[in-house]
């Protein structure tokens, strides 16, 4: 059954979802795919099925379930509140869910991975932090001290920032997306590939932010090369153990939320994701729902795994371009997408 287009939210048509890390690096623009379809599987098919924690999923199963798609409205009023164990979480998602095989038997897509920077900013501007992020009216909202965080935050879409006050206190605050100035995003990496600065091989954030070390008097040059600029917005931090707002409207997990191209995937599925670990062999299987989108995530088996926030994080997303694929967990006896 194939599945029907499905319309993204209005978030999706930036390159900077609060993911498409991987986006900074390509060197090539990415075209729109076709969704393709889902086919029938059973519970054996799913590498590892059974081996997951899935009742740690449970509250943002519940917390979706506040607002469910039609499609899940009968699913969601019977969710238990919090299963027993792992077993009982399991049974019942078999006992309610039918697998998907999604692209076909046969298809493999990629696996990148996004995160939420931690940064250090300033309400007002001085010799140090003077590089500005602006809001959709395009004012300052706060200033950084270095030009290529400010692209980092842009590619990203989000970020935490300690914000150092005119009267000396520091705050935490979140920036989150809030817009464009509608102009093509183009790749640094691409651009420095170009000049002959890096190799095809070579494309990563470390290496383009080494050559901005190396060449600081080129460093208007490599940022004028990408007319792409993102506003943002100032939101609280009450929690830190709480992640930015994804396309969805919820908050995302750490290793639980992913990006998808929602014509393809609708917002809110359960998917069993089969992948590797970055640099490693270790199998990479475990439940995660579709709560993000980007206009670099294009194509029925292509995710961007959200990584949380932080150095770890960071390292993980810069690291995660992996082989990929899954299967979409839909309720019994409804229809497709």
């Amino acid at each position: 059954m194939a599945t029907k287009t499905t319309s993204a939210s209005r978030d999706s048509t930036r390159i900077n979802h609060i993911g498409a890390f991987w986006a900074l690096l390509l060197s090539t623009p990415l075209a729109w795919g076709q969704a393709a379809p889902w086919w029938p599987a059973r519970w054996s098919d799913l590498p590892d099925w059974g081996s997951d924690a899935v009742e740690q999923l449970w509250p943002q199963l519940r917390q979706q379930c506040q607002k469910p798609r039609p499609a899940w409205l009968r699913w969601c009023r019977r969710l238990p509140a919090q299963p027993l164990d792992a077993l009982q979480a399991h049974g019942w998602l078999m006992q309610t869910l039918q697998p998907y095989r999604v692209g076909g038997d046969d298809a493999t897509g990629l696996l990148t991975g996004y995160f939420e920077p931690q940064l250090t900013a300033r309400r007002q501007r001085d010799e140090r932090f003077h590089v500005p992020l602006l809001d959709a009216r395009r004012q300052p909202l706060l200033y950084l001290d270095d030009p290529l965080d400010a692209v980092l935050l842009q590619v990203q879409g989000s970020g935490r920032v300690s914000v150092s006050e005119p009267d000396g206190r520091v705050r935490e605050r979140r920036v989150a997306w809030a817009g464009h100035n509608h102009q093509p995003f183009r790749s640094l990496a691409a651009w420095l590939i170009e000049q002959g600065a890096l190799r095809e091989g070579q494309a990563s954030w470390r290496a383009v932010r080494a050559w901005g070390l190396q060449n600081p008097e080129r460093i208007a040059e490599l940022l004028a090369a990408n007319p792409r600029v993102v506003y943002f917005r100032e939101e609280a931090l009450d929690d830190p153990a709480v992640g930015p707002r994804g396309a969805m409207g919820w908050p995302l997990t750490p290793q639980r939320s992913v990006a998808v191209d929602p014509r393809a995937v609708p917002y809110g599925t359960p998917l069993w994701i089969d992948s590797e670990l970055p640099l490693s062999s270790q199998p990479l299987r475990r439940l995660v729902l579709a709560q993000d989108t980007g206009s670099a995530i294009v194509g029925s088996v292509r995710a961007d795994y959200f990584w949380g926030w932080g150095d770890a994080a960071f390292a993980q997303a810069g690291r995660t371009k992996q082989p990929l694929r899954w299967w979409a967990l839909w309720p019994k006896d409804e229809r497709t997408p």
